[in-house]
């Protein structure tokens, strides 16, 4: 009897094991095929989720957009598996993160990754007193039935993509057609109006976005999908992006021809051509981009020819993604990013002149989602970009304002700034063992008090004066006293505090707190008393 139940047993855990195997194995098919839609609801099936699981199932839901669910699912994997978890998931769980608004948390995850200490709230505060413009925007339609973005000028009108086009493939990723490009006049309230799509020959069955054109109307450069479909790293076969011109001819635009640096191995795309034609940037994950996608810039010959690709290097590029380029007609590049530092996702930033450092826009157009596609007329302050802030591609226009900090009465800062001093006397002194520089544990709740009051008055400096007994000779305590001033001062660095608004200085033994002036003759309290660095407000 007891072998029959055996048996019984045996066979309904392999019934459920082979069920189980078949769940996994057609949510990979979705996985590797890149059906993200399909692959969620798929993963969600499996009863006992392992750790691919939870990886590819938080994916999934990451590359859709949806990071109320991807926090959830990385938050699973994390608690269980988190020896075992690959770099990357700590970047894509901080975006996530960052992507709910659970900042504080983020830090945590995209500090593990950089391998430096990250703070979005000192990051926040810094940028709100640098960014040069404040914005005010507005979504263009609230239009949940299709994705739209990638909007550019287009004489008096304008280009988008848009997947709105029911006659279109549905694209597996998202379960939408795939994107056609569509021009429109845009109303005084923001709306699109004269919604026309290109003609059949800029617009196929494939993937179309991103059109640039020319000052004069008649050239236009694009995104297209190949057709072509190569194999990938994974073995996958996918179809990857390149960049298309057309010309208009006799009313008409000419049959498009792909760019000589476009490729079937590697994807071109987001083109954005210079006011003068002369220069196309674009971004790429061709052979020696330094991240996933590059920022590259290509001349543009009088012959129609194009030189060879640039990378704009390491002010613009990072080991993440840039994608989006945009150049105005004052040569400021716009572009998206998630390998800068910002509000989590992509984020859009700018660069000029030699484009050797980036800076994001702020907290009034950039969000915790993806914000990207970029566009301005800088005469008029005025233009658009897309996000997913609300869950899928939406297109925004924006006026812009020079940022003017605010006016702070002079009697109300010195009264700020007086209570951030007392607050500083209040704080006390730290102490240090003998013969040693190292800050103690116990010090740290002394130190971390020190940054607080630091942080919430930011114009408040500091000296640090460090001390030593009177063991010892006075040279080695002069030493020994600028050692321990010196690791007081890296403490507060390290925990964000501007190097600029502290100094540092050693006593030696000179100024004593007791009567302890001797190498002997004191008890080992009376010694230590000695032993501290003080702080002394210079402002």
């Amino acid at each position: 009897m007891k072998n029959i139940y055996r048996t019984i047993l045996l066979t309904l855990v392999s019934i459920s094991a082979f069920g189980q195997s078949s769940e996994i194995k057609k949510a990979d098919k979705f996985f590797v095929q890149r059906a993200y839609v399909d692959a969620a609801a798929a993963y969600e099936d499996v009863s006992d989720k392992n750790q691919e699981v939870l990886q590819n199932l938080g994916d999934a839901y990451f590359y859709t957009n949806q990071m109320s669910n991807a926090t959830e699912v990385y938050r699973l994997l994390f608690l269980r598996h988190e020896a075992n978890v690959s770099p990357e998931y700590h970047f894509r769980y901080a975006n996530a993160l960052m992507g709910t608004g659970e900042y504080e948390q983020a830090n945590e995850y995209m500090s593990n990754y950089k391998g430096t200490d990250v703070d979005f709230s000192e990051f926040e505060k810094q940028l709100d007193t640098t960014v040069p413009h404040v914005y005010t925007t507005n979504q263009i339609m609230n239009n949940s039935a299709s994705a739209d973005f990638g909007i550019s000028y287009f004489g008096d009108r304008v280009a988008f993509a848009s997947t709105r086009n029911q006659e279109r493939p549905i694209y597996p990723w998202n379960k939408r057609p795939t994107l056609d490009l569509y021009s429109a006049s845009i109303s005084e309230e923001g709306e699109l109006n004269d919604i026309v799509l290109f003609s059949d020959v800029i617009n196929t069955d494939e993937h179309e976005s991103s059109a640039t054109f020319s000052q004069d109307g008649q050239t236009v450069y694009f995104d297209r999908t190949n057709e072509k479909r190569v194999k990938d790293t994974s073995g996958l076969r996918v179809a990857h992006i390149s960049i298309f011109k057309s010309e208009m001819v006799d009313g008409a635009w000419s049959e498009p021809e792909k760019l000589p640096f476009s490729s079937e191995e590697y994807s071109v795309e987001h083109p954005s051509l210079s006011k003068d034609g002369t220069k196309l940037y674009f971004a790429s994950d061709m052979p020696g981009s330094m991240g996933s996608f590059d920022i590259y810039v290509v001349d543009v010959n009088e012959d129609g020819t194009f030189g060879s690709p640039e990378n704009l290097g390491a002010g613009v590029n990072t080991s993440q993604r840039e994608q989006f380029p945009f150049i105005s007609e004052e040569d400021v590049l716009y572009f998206a990013s998630d390998g800068h530092q910002g509000f989590g996702n992509l984020d859009i930033f700018r660069s000029e002149d030699t484009f050797s450092e980036s800076q994001n826009l702020g907290s009034s157009v950039n969000s915790g989602n993806d914000d990207f596609a970029f566009v301005i007329r800088e005469g008029e302050s005025r233009g658009f970009f897309a996000s997913n802030r609300r869950g899928s591609d939406n297109l925004y226009t924006f006026t812009r304002e020079d940022y003017q900090p605010p006016v702070v009465d002079f009697e109300d800062r010195e009264t700020n700034l007086e209570t951030g001093r007392q607050q500083l006397r209040d704080v006390g002194n730290i102490y240090f063992d003998f013969d040693k520089a190292t800050i103690k544990p116990e010090s740290e709740a002394t130190l971390d008090r020190v940054v607080a009051i630091m942080n919430k008055y930011p114009t408040l400096e500091i000296e640090i004066g460090s001390h030593a007994d009177a063991r010892g000779s006075d040279q080695y305590n002069m030493g020994l006293s600028e050692r321990r001033a010196a690791a007081t001062l890296e403490y507060l660095v390290e925990n964000g505090i501007s190097r600029d608004r502290l100094t540092s200085k050693g006593y030696g033994e000179s100024m004593p707190l007791n009567d302890c002036t001797a190498p002997t003759g004191c008890t080992a309290a009376q010694y230590a008393q000695n032993r501290r660095s003080e702080f002394t407000i210079m402002n």
